[in-house]
């Protein structure tokens, strides 16, 4: 989408995913009677659901009855990533134009309430708890289950330093999560020395934009949705090239 755009993109991975907890999950899955409904923020809670349907037996709960059973109740997504791999799994999201955890949350308050069943949230180690929270403020049950854990990819520091070796200081450079920024910062700040104040620096969502402004960095452009079109968009605002793409 950047090519097509007039933007030659390096992506660099920040992130490992290490999947944990999947008896637990699958145990949880095959219980749609105790939920009220499913909420996902991460595509890689979706991941973990789909390692599980991996396994045969598991496989074949999910298709005769597990799937039917979960599809008469709402699956809350954020974005249009994690709503794609809902419906691989055979369910139908519900709010993925919310783009950011806070106003799904706002999303799922309009729809639930305190006397709903708790909805269960498969997430990762390091979500953030803007979504929990807020329902339960509104008495809203909430039943959380850490399904994968973040940690920095082993490559990353010999990636960025290769990248600022070959190419040299890039125009723009791209987060897609705090835990991005908290793993990249450092390393970044080093290699661009002096010259950082030339870079911009983007955001995928609101989220990560907060995130670079608290270590103090400014953010040039924050993509109006978290999609690649509107990336692209705000990334040639910021760079100063004019015309569409």
């Amino acid at each position: 989408e950047l090519s097509l755009c007039g933007l030659e993109a390096t992506l660099i991975p920040v992130l490992s995913f290490e999947f944990v907890s999947l008896e637990s999950l699958f145990e949880k899955l095959s219980h749609p009677e105790r939920y009220g409904g499913l909420v996902f923020t991460s595509p890689r809670a979706l991941e973990a659901i789909k390692i599980c349907l991996k396994e045969k037996s598991k496989s074949e709960a999910w298709s005769k009855s597990l799937k039917q059973r979960w599809h008469s109740k709402p699956a809350y997504v954020v974005g249009n990533a994690t709503a794609s791999l809902v419906e691989e799994i055979g369910l139908i999201p519900q709010g993925e134009k919310s783009g950011n955890a806070e106003k799904l949350a706002e999303f799922i308050c309009s729809r639930e309430n305190s006397n709903s069943s708790s909805l269960l949230f498969p997430c990762g180690s390091l979500k953030r708890e803007v979504l929990p929270t807020v329902l339960k403020e509104k008495g809203i049950p909430l039943e959380s289950l850490t399904v994968y854990q973040t940690t920095q990819h082993s490559q990353l520091q010999e990636s960025l330093s290769s990248y600022f070796s070959q190419q040299g200081i890039p125009a723009s450079i791209v987060f897609f999560s705090p835990s991005g920024v908290k793993f990249c910062l450092e390393h970044i700040q080093k290699l661009c020395g002096d010259f950082i104040n030339q870079v911009k620096f983007a955001a995928l969502g609101p989220t990560t934009a907060a995130a670079l402004r608290a270590a103090g960095l400014p953010v040039s452009c924050t993509a109006e949705t978290p999609a690649p079109r509107a990336l692209a968009a705000g990334l040639r605002q910021a760079l100063g090239l004019h015309g569409g793409c």
